[in-house]
This record gives C-alpha cells, structure tokens and sequence, in this order.
C-alpha cells in the first residue's frame, strides 16, 4: 500500500487508516477478536491506527492496548495516533460539570502519559490537539506540544478540526512543525475543499487525513444527495467489480492533495475489504461527475 511521509519528521503512514472509536461498541471486546482486526489491518498494509483518549468513553484505546501487550512485537509493525483536548462528562471523571476543551500543558502531558499506558506504548507516533479550542494560551499549548517532541514521547504534530487561523495561531508559538489536519471529509461534507481549508493546508505543509469518509453511513442513507449518489456509486463498483462504499473512498483518494481516509468498522470482512479502495480509479470526470450528483447541480 502507498505510504504518506509527514513532513521531515521521519513518519511515514499508510495512504489507509484504521480509525478505533467503535471499538468498545463491538459486541466481542476480547484480546482474540481486537488482534484479529489488527491482524486483518496489516495484512494489507494498512499499519496506521488512529485513536482519542475518549473514543469509548475513555475505553478504546485500553482494549486496543490489551493486544499489544499480549503481543509486544505488534507495536513495531504500526504507527499509532492519538489525539486530545475534548474532556467529557463521564463517569470516568465524576467531577466534571460540563463537556469542554482543555489545552493547557498539564491536560495535554497528563493526556499523552494516559495514551501511552493504556497503549502500552512508549511513544505515540503523532499526536493530535483533537478540536480548537477558544480558551487557548497559544503559547502554553505550543511549548507543551514541543516538549512531548523532545521528550521522545511523540513522533509528530498535528490538528483535527482546525481552520488555517486555528493551526496558524499555534504554529506561531512552536519550533517543531504542525504536519496533519484531521478533518471532515466525504461526498456529503464538501465544505473543506472550496472553503480555503484543503488549500491552506497544502500551503502550510499540513498533510490530510479523513474523518467520517462515508458520511458515518449518511452516504447510503435516504437523503436526496445520497438517492443522487446511489445509481452512479452502484455503477462504478460494478464497473471496478468493487463496491460503493470503496468507490467513495477511492474519489476521496484520488485528490491530489493526497488524503488518507480514516475507516472504522468492526465488521471483519468490511476491514479485509478495505485496501480494495487503492484498485479503484477515479478520474477528472467521473470526479465531478460525483461531486455533481452529490451537490444536485452542476459546478459554475
């Protein structure tokens, strides 16, 4: 599978990745059933696993954890990503009153010493400020994202959900560089590659990963855009002997921006199914022959 360098930082990720936040949703959350998914994932080189510290409520990546320490050689075959900065109200954390953002030093290191126990990991290899936040201390958050580089703790930097003003702020008040943006992106939420924020990005060197890249489902929902959708997705996979949820995958890919979609399913045949999407061509026209009927109008 096609490999993605971030930035000079030495991390190189596979073009697909395994998002981990309906793993504690699975009805079997045992070690054989995780190792199974993990093991399906690198058969086809799909070796980049994306969690948060709340995925689960608070759970996901502890059981994701429990695989690697049953099999610490595991660890060496993957790159991890974390993110953090969304605190919840749970029973996790009886005190809180309310959901809110917390970027400040002590959160994000207390944060990162949590992933890497739960993980049984020494090291993260990205870390990601999970959702801007409107209380930040740019230059706390910056010099505290800095340190966790120089500690060896984490590989590299980066976003999710950030606008160019967001990443911009903080860039400022940092030595090392932000080098991914994690955003929402599929044939349903379009908004990032006209609004300035796919272009910032490879303005600024931020690569692109992928959130949601199927709408969570919507994308075969009964929407008006999806009922657009559905005929020409259906006659594409035919014509890739695929399916459509691969062909919207496989339109995302072919941007030249080079995104990586984030794919989670617990489904195992749906994983083994997954590296399919890098088979799929998708040129210009069938592009925006795509972006057309999920828009319902033609471009300008």
């Amino acid at each position: 599978m096609e490999k993605v360098q971030l930035g000079n930082t030495g991390v190189e990720f596979s073009r697909l990745v395994y998002g981990v936040w309906r793993l504690a949703d699975d009805a079997d959350t045992s070690v054989a059933n995780v190792r199974a998914k993990i093991d399906t994932c690198l058969e086809q080189g799909i070796t980049t696993f994306d969690h948060a510290d709340i995925y689960g409520d608070y759970r996901c990546e502890a059981l994701f954890g429990q695989a690697l320490a049953a099999d610490p050689t595991l660890r060496q075959q993957m790159q991890l990503v974390s993110k953090c900065d969304i605190a919840l109200v749970s029973d996790t954390f009886p005190g809180r009153r309310v959901k809110y953002y917390d970027t400040s030093a002590a959160y994000i290191r207390n944060s990162v010493d949590t992933s890497l126990a739960n993980l049984h990991s020494e090291q993260l290899d990205l870390l990601l400020i999970h959702r801007p936040d409107p209380f930040m201390d740019a230059a706390e958050t910056g010099a505290a994202l800095d340190a966790l580089v120089d500690s060896g703790k984490v590989r590299a930097l980066g976003v999710s959900n950030f606008m160019h003003w967001d990443w911009r702020l903080l860039q400022q008040h940092m030595k090392h560089r932000l080098v991914v943006n994690q955003i929402e992106m599929n044939l349903l939420q379009r908004e990032a590659f006209t609004d300035g924020t796919l272009a910032s990005m490879q303005l600024d060197g931020l690569a692109a990963m992928a959130w949601s890249p199927l709408a969570g489902g919507a994308l075969f929902g009964d929407s008006p855009a999806a009922q657009r959708l559905r005929p020409l997705l259906r006659r594409l996979a035919e014509q890739n002997n695929s399916s459509p949820d691969l062909v919207a995958l496989a339109w995302l890919m072919s941007h030249p921006a080079g995104i990586m979609p984030v794919v989670g399913t617990n489904n195992i045949e749906r994983v083994r199914a997954l590296s399919g999407a890098c088979d799929i061509r998708i040129d210009r026209e069938t592009w925006f022959e795509l972006w057309s009927a999920a828009s319902g109008q033609e471009v300008p």
